[in-house]
């Protein structure tokens, strides 16, 4: 799958986003929206909290924040790069738009058959990740093409005419189609897409064909669905994200961060989000690469803990592993098998709950549990004094003094200790009779230890052995 870098093919000549003096990255995690502005010998860096409303409010407040600090105009940024977690949180939440599906006839279910096996044999009350798209909403149309291509059977026209009603009737916002064998004929595919699109001109619709060229039927449609799902809420927040950069003046080019750890402009990552699943922590990968490449090490590990989760990441000849299979919204975290499968060039990671903000509990057991859930940025941590009472990771560091309430966040966001105090002894110590120092010594070494095991379990499935550095 071609990546728009938006890069110059002509390698004599360096391309103006290459020589870019001053450029703007921007990410927005569960919890923190984070901007480093970077200036010839100097950088500028804001963080706030996600604005989970509407994402954008939060980066164009800090852009002005930012750029009022460096004390230049939104003229002069040459570049925006920007990573996001948006595409992912949608499908793992399910806030997506209402979607529905058209397959070739005798094919509509191939969506809920899936692979047919079961990801946990010995669960018997084990739950399938739910189709994105209701069985109401998977609709077939006549039509077939043979392996190599060639027509089988006509597309009935007249049919897929008279699921314009249906489509209208059921409120769609979204409508992906996948038809045997396009990956190799998309002809069918992009004439169903004519004939709907003129009729329906509001309606966003995906082709396989486009999103995902390749054989396997199953992940095809998988991959084609979950771009449909998301298409109009990417749509809306990089159109309202690219209008408020303008109201400040940045009209530079704005550049989205893939999962592959390469860019592509907003007119195809509004054409195909799918792309920007685990858009925000590819883009971390990209800069432990570079490190371990400035420091010589061609063997390294990238460990990325944000506010919700942590990503880990394998180097190896200092670049990452990839992988052209993913799984979202696994309903059975550490199962393969038991996501949502999209077929996409990504950089191999593994991804678990545990950040700054997840969330410590005694369970029946009488033990220390932490994560995955997590306070998020609303209300957050006990320490932000923003409603929540539930100690999370970053709680227990304030109380053992490994975070400074006056810096953090570059004294943008205040902590109080006492309220992290609080939280910590009422759901930790006094259940377990600890102290509020040790209740919180508990919660940093379970969250540890839980990263340092999944790093441990991807070293050994990718056939790798974990070795400190002589």
């Amino acid at each position: 799958m071609e990546q728009d870098t938006g890069v110059s093919s002509n390698k004599t000549r360096p391309h103006r986003f290459m020589t870019a003096r001053t450029r703007l990255a921007v990410d927005i995690g569960g919890t923190f929206t984070d901007l480093v502005l970077a200036l010839p010998g100097r950088t500028v860096s804001r963080k706030l909290l996600t604005t989970h409303e509407a994402p954008d409010d939060a980066v164009i407040a800090g852009t002005r924040d930012i750029l009022a600090e460096a004390g230049i105009g939104g003229s002069a940024v040459d570049l925006v790069v920007h990573g996001t977690t948006l595409a992912t949180n949608a499908l793992i939440e399910r806030k997506g738009a209402r979607t529905a599906l058209i397959t070739t006839a005798g094919f509509r279910d191939s969506l809920e058959i899936a692979y047919e096996h079961r990801f946990e044999q010995y669960d018997l009350y084990m739950e399938r990740p739910r189709p994105l798209v209701e069985r109401d909403l998977r609709l077939e149309v006549a039509e077939r093409l043979a392996a190599d291509g060639s027509v089988l059977m006509e597309l009935d026209e007249a049919a897929l005419g008279r699921l314009i009603d249906v489509l209208k009737a059921q409120r769609t916002q979204a409508l992906a189609i996948s038809f045997l064998h396009s990956y190799i004929n998309p002809a069918h595919e992009e004439r169903a897409r004519d004939i709907l699109g003129a009729a329906l001109p509001d309606l966003a619709i995906t082709l396989s064909s486009e999103v995902c060229r390749e054989i396997r039927e199953y992940e095809r449609t998988s991959t084609t669905v979950a771009n449909a799902y998301v298409l109009p809420l990417m749509a809306r927040y990089l159109g309202r994200m690219r209008d408020g950069f303008g109201d400040i003046g940045v009209t530079c080019p704005l550049l989205l961060m893939m999962s592959s750890g390469g860019v592509c402009t907003v007119e195809t990552a509004t054409r195909l989000p799918v792309r920007l699943v685990e858009s925000g922590p590819a883009g971390g990968v990209i800069l432990a690469r570079r490190i371990a490449a400035l420091g010589g090490y061609d063997r390294a590990l990238s460990f990325d803990m944000g506010g919700t989760t942590a990503k880990i990441t394998l180097i190896d000849d200092y670049a990452p592993q990839q992988s052209r299979h993913f799984e979202v919204a696994r309903a059975y975290r550490f199962a393969k098998g038991s996501g949502i499968p999209v077929r996409i060039p990504v950089i191999d990671m593994v991804e678990i709950g545990a950040g700054g903000g997840s969330i410590g509990r005694v369970d029946e057991l009488r033990r220390i549990v932490v994560g995955p859930d997590s306070s998020g940025s609303d209300p957050g941590p006990a320490c932000y004094g923003r409603g929540g009472s539930a100690p999370t990771v970053t709680d227990a560091d304030v109380v053992l003094g490994r975070i400074d309430p006056a810096r953090f966040a570059g004294g943008k966001i205040g902590l109080d200790p006492l309220l992290a105090r609080r939280a910590v002894l009422t759901d930790i110590g006094l259940p377990l009779e600890m102290a509020a120092e040790e209740a919180a010594r508990g919660i940093v070494e379970i969250v540890d230890e839980t990263m340092a095991s999944a790093a441990r379990v991807h070293a050994v499935e990718t056939a790798r052995t974990p070795q400190a550095a002589q």
